[in-house]
């Protein structure tokens, strides 16, 4: 068991503070959307009935929805772009990298799908950017029936023709909605990609070396 946390902490970790975060929203968000339907003359709700209701979905899906656009992008656009310096790029001055080296199926303990070769290694080649980018997809669809739903229960509060998603999609609320979410998303990538040009974290990862140069890349 100890073994297995050593290997798996970060992880764990993770995961744990997901599970704590997104129940401290639920509480929260229960309370403030009981707070302005009462405001607005209508029925509060239970926790059972939040968790289906618009202002849940769409308060946790537009966060997934950046994320993974954010994380999706960086993965893709740092196969071919580069910062000189980073901890986070590759190096502009090498013509070649180990993670651009085809796969080799005959090496020891490949995955399974480099050894199967064909359109199975291909994608598992892209696997990466494929799933952060189908879960971008999802969060997104999520995000706007969830937003959708948020304004229509608002929409019947107030006595007001309620709205179709072709007609919501293209109003401002559900773009205003992703874009402030993005240009944080992309501000934080822009943040590590160029602060860990300059800036240390001795035993992490994510850092170079203390004592290297900021010329140093990767």
């Amino acid at each position: 068991m100890k073994r297995f946390l050593k290997h798996n902490s970060l992880s764990i970790i993770f995961l744990v503070l997901f599970f704590i975060a997104i129940v401290g929203q639920a509480i929260t968000g229960l309370q403030e959307h009981n707070e302005e339907v009462a405001d607005e003359g209508g029925q509060q709700v239970g926790m059972a009935q939040y968790l289906t209701s618009g202002h849940f979905i769409q308060s946790t899906f537009e966060n997934w929805e950046s994320e993974f656009l954010q994380m999706a992008l960086f993965v893709i656009l740092s196969i071919f772009l580069y910062q000189k310096g980073s901890s986070e790029s590759k190096d502009p001055d090498k013509e070649k990298e180990e993670v651009d080296s085809e796969p080799n199926p005959k090496k020891k303990d490949a995955p399974w799908a480099v050894k199967q070769g064909g359109v199975i290694k291909a994608l598992y080649s892209r696997s990466l950017s494929i799933s952060l980018t189908l879960l971008f997809i999802v969060s997104f669809y999520a995000h706007l029936v969830g937003s959708l739903k948020d304004h229509n229960e608002e929409q019947a509060l107030k006595g007001k023709p309620q709205e179709t998603i072709g007609q919501y999609i293209g109003g401002s609320r559900f773009w205003f909605e992703s874009f402030q979410n993005w240009q944080s998303e992309f501000l934080s990538v822009f943040a590590i990609v160029v602060l860990s040009i300059f800036l240390r974290e001795k035993g992490s990862p994510q850092s170079k070396p203390v004592d290297a140069s900021n010329k140093e890349t990767g």
